[in-house]
């Protein structure tokens, strides 16, 4: 499954029952492309893609994999997670039709080659679309078929497609299982916890969608009210709520295995929560599995999970009543740390039915009275929990789980009550709960409340899986009691160790009032803490996917660890490239799924200390594949790619060194420039001395407009804010895509200036663009690129004045058969028609002199002769003229 940020979107429509009856509106946009996929594992997979158009003119674009072979098969619906696309699932597709089932993956609407707006699953949108393929499935011969028109067909997914799923179940019956990953059941709940703003992730949704105008207007208007004001009004949560699978909670019937991530600030465990319960209550059997990981971070698990899926899939679409499924509630444990690599080790808790947050709950002491603290003007600082973006292996949550404190809270911003030392150890698996008094000198009061794990001595206190519960108190002002839910959580306190309940008044991640205020808080009941007795780690032998790790099974499960994750021993860096900002070496990269047509081949040039190096060519050309390639995006399929001396790889640490600006970069709009870039580095969470954030401001020039709000900045102001925060840090090499695109002609010079200044103190810079002049004018060196390859590489001046280029003026303009012969004169190598003549490129070995000989002979009215002097005119020579 593809765990990817999912997003806001959709319009206020009214969601209605798709069912089964009634002609689809689905057209097939060319037959298709059927593909063997050639594979160790017998049997091979065959693949079909296919462009659909729906009845509203949107197009999306399908992949079909079946098993080879015959006879008709159960079907699979994969989504994929927001900001992806379908080949995002293509190995999940292929294992699962090795395993007999025809699956279908899609690139939901404005994602991937798939058009239409983002609409947020949108019952009339996404939903509707989904329903259309059951359709196209039920008209498969491949396809098991329950009835006339209805195909036996389950939907997986993660995040944005494990809301899919739920969703499809709830709008069409035709939907027999479903397996959702890391996903939400309230949108509005997720993005508004509490009545309160998740505005770093928010705005994540937006800048991953690719800004407000791929999605619907309604949803961009709500989010640039809601980021302006700070407060989430009542239209805004119907908006989510309205696309939500919680508006269709009644309907969803179906078997449902519900994986859901521990460390998950943006989807926490409680939307699982709300999920199993209702479902449940419809009389479908859950399943409920904690995975380690989530949207910030840790092991996701893949293997395990994408194999508990397909018994859940065998059981429930198959009907294989051998089938075990595993057990109704399951937990990953972390149980300490590999020293071989540091990756935290886990094994599997399981109980025989879901306890709930609430289950086994015991009472623990709080001590303290009344406390008052501060919300300051402007809610800054802010108190540090989580921070989107920082995921992976190395996440915030996955150092808490390693018992490893990393949160802040700032000294008069924030009231905490203290349990006694625990006399023994305490698991908590749930939500604790607690009730407090709030008084506020204002009548709006917003707390962020977390649970501490505070160790003896001096210890930094852990704050588990890095989560808080935000609340907004309305009528503060007169006093209110205030029943907490904190965040749901599975984790071990240590005898010895105290409970710490902290209620904050501000967090990075959220939108605190802006007005200063006091608040008063003091406690009105002990702390309620779940345990879940039911939740066993020494349960009975488990199926093969649960981890477990029993004595007398360790080099079984050495043995799983070990190759958990395929790894490739990088190269070991070269020192005589240690001052070499940039080496290419026999760099190649195919299209996907050709054997012979590159996107880049055989690609090779290096970029030295200080220069700036332009880099050309015209669409097509290779350009973006290559800078993709050098910022470890994507992976080349042959060749080389050296920083100072160190092999690139997606995650090699050497790319620490690379700042990179890449057109459309999104910025919050409520905050001023200098909070977006302060707030872009926090989540780096790098040390802010590392920053140098005024040196890179002054080079970016934006003075005075850094305390305004970005929402009021110019197109070319928006530019040059972009390339200070690539600029943070000040990286070794620079990489611009397109920084001038959109500017005029005062900004573009401003840019070029900008340019040259980050590269006067000996760091280097690559730019690519399509404005020649201004390349001409603000670098040193150039590459030249066309159809993948190399044309020509070294300074501006060479290139721009090589003696084998020739401007040849004519009086009259030339015809295009005469320029055919001159291009097939001996010596000649390339001829084009400009306004005023001609511009010859010489061969080796060819002059002026023959070529004016030639050219009489020819009766080509040639009244001047001499190297040209503009870059453009070598860029059109150079690449003869395919741009």
């Amino acid at each position: 499954m593809d765990l990817r940020l999912p997003g806001l979107r959709g319009l206020l429509r009214r969601p209605r029952r798709l069912l089964a009856a009634g002609a689809a509106v689905v057209v097939l946009a060319g037959a298709g492309t059927w593909t063997a996929i050639a594979s160790d594992d017998p049997p091979p997979v065959h693949r079909a893609d296919r462009m659909m158009t729906t009845g509203d003119g949107v197009r999306i674009d399908t992949s079909y994999f079946t098993p080879a072979t015959p006879g008709r098969h159960p079907a699979v619906l994969l989504g994929h997670g927001f900001g992806g696309s379908k080949d995002d699932v293509r190995r999940q597709a292929q294992d699962l039709a090795r395993d007999g089932y025809a699956v279908l993956t899609w690139s939901a609407r404005g994602f991937g080659r798939s058009t239409g707006k983002i609409g947020l699953n949108d019952p009339e949108g996404e939903v509707a679309d989904v329903s259309k393929l059951i359709d196209w499935l039920a008209r498969r011969p491949e396809v098991q078929l329950d009835g006339p028109g209805d195909p036996r067909v389950g939907v997986a997914g993660a995040s944005y497609g494990g809301a899919i799923s739920l969703l499809a179940a709830g709008h069409d019956r035709r939907v027999d299982a479903i397996a959702p990953a890391i996903t939400y059941w309230n949108l509005a709940d997720a993005l508004f916890p509490g009545g309160v703003f998740k505005k770093l992730w928010a705005g994540a949704f937006i800048n991953s969608g690719g800004g407000c105008a791929e999605f619907e207007p309604a949803l961009c208007r709500m989010y640039e009210r809601v980021a302006e004001s700070g407060k989430p009004d009542a239209e805004a949560r119907a908006l989510l709520q309205e696309r939500s699978p919680s508006a269709v909670a009644d309907r969803i019937k179906v078997p449902t295995l519900l994986v859901q991530g521990q460390t998950d600030s943006l989807f926490p465990l409680g939307q699982a929560d709300a999920a199993a319960r209702a479902i449940r209550a419809n009389g479908a059997p859950v399943d409920v599995d904690w995975i380690a990981g989530g949207h910030d971070g840790g092991d996701l698990e893949t293997g395990r999970v994408q194999a508990r899926v397909k018994t859940w899939f065998d059981r429930y679409l198959k009907g294989d009543k051998n089938a075990d499924t595993g057990p109704a509630f399951r937990i990953t444990r972390t149980g300490g740390v590999d020293s071989t690599d540091g990756r935290a080790l886990l094994r599997g808790a399981s109980g025989s039915a879901y306890p709930g947050l609430d289950g086994g709950q015991r009472s623990i002491a709080l001590r303290g009275g009344e406390r008052r603290f501060e919300n300051p003007a402007g809610a800054n600082p802010p108190a540090v929990s989580s921070l989107p973006g920082l995921g992976g292996s190395g996440g915030l949550a996955q150092l808490s789980s390693l018992g490893v404190g990393v949160s802040l809270d700032f000294p008069g911003q924030y009231a905490r009550f203290d349990s006694a030392p625990l006399g023994g150890g305490l698991r908590i698996t749930g939500s604790p709960t607690v009730t407090v008094h709030v008084t506020s000198t204002v009548d709006d009061a917003v707390l962020f409340a977390k649970l501490y794990d505070v160790g003896p001595g001096k210890e930094q206190p852990v704050l588990p899986a890095q989560l808080v519960a935000p609340v907004r108190v309305e009528g503060a002002k007169a006093g209110k009691d205030v029943t907490l839910t904190l965040p749901a959580i599975d984790h071990e306190v240590q005898k010895g160790h105290r409970l710490r309940l902290v209620l904050a008044s501000t967090d990075l991640g959220y939108a605190s009032p802006a007005a200063p205020a006091t608040y008063t808080v003091g406690l009105k009941s002990d702390l309620k803490v779940p345990t879940a007795p039911g939740v066993t780690t020494a349960a009975a032998p488990l199926p093969g996917w649960v981890w477990w790790l029993p004595a007398a099974g360790a080099a079984v499960a050495l043995a799983l660890l070990l190759t958990a994750r395929r790894r490739t021993a990088a190269p070991a860096p070269d020192p005589e490239l240690a001052d070499v900002p940039l080496r290419i070496t026999g760099l190649s990269k195919r299209y996907a799924r050709s054997a012979d047509r590159y996107a880049v081949r055989d690609l090779s040039f290096q970029v030295d200390k200080g220069q700036v190096l332009g880099l050309l060519g015209p669409n097509g050309a290779g350009k973006t594949t290559t800078l993709r390639m050098l910022m470890g995006l994507i992976q080349p399929d042959a060749g080389e790619i050296r920083v100072f001396g160190h092999a690139v790889r997606p995650g090699a640490p050497v790319l620490s060194r690379v700042g990179a600006f890449v057109e459309g970069a999104g910025f919050l709009p409520h905050l001023s420039g200098r909070e977006n870039l302060e707030l872009y580095w926090q989540a780096t969470g790098r040390p802010p001395e590392d920053a140098h954030l005024d040196e890179a401001l002054r080079i970016a020039g934006l003075g005075d407009a850094l305390a305004r709000a970005v929402r009021t900045y110019s197109q070319g102001m928006r530019q040059r804010l972009a390339i200070a925060q690539a600029m943070l840090g000040l990286p070794d090499l620079l990489i611009l895509d397109e920084p001038t695109n959109g500017l005029d002609p005062p900004q573009i010079r401003e840019m070029r200036e900008v340019m040259i200044r980050y590269a006067a103190d000996g760091r280097t810079v690559i730019v690519s663009s399509h404005l020649l002049s201004e390349v001409e004018q603000s670098c040193t060196h150039l590459v030249v690129m066309d159809r993948g390859r190399l044309v020509q590489a070294g300074p501006v001046g060479e290139i721009v004045g090589s003696g084998d280029t020739l401007l040849v003026g004519t009086a009259t303009p030339v015809e295009d058969p005469v320029v055919e012969k001159v291009s097939a004169l001996p010596g000649v190598a390339s001829a084009l028609r400009t306004e005023d003549g001609l511009l010859v490129r010489l061969e080796t070995g060819g002059t002026a002199r023959e070529l004016v000989v030639e050219l009489v002979r020819l009766e080509v009215p040639v009244v001047s002769v001499g190297p040209h002097r503009r870059l453009e005119d070598a860029f059109l020579t150079l690449i003869g003229g395919s741009a």
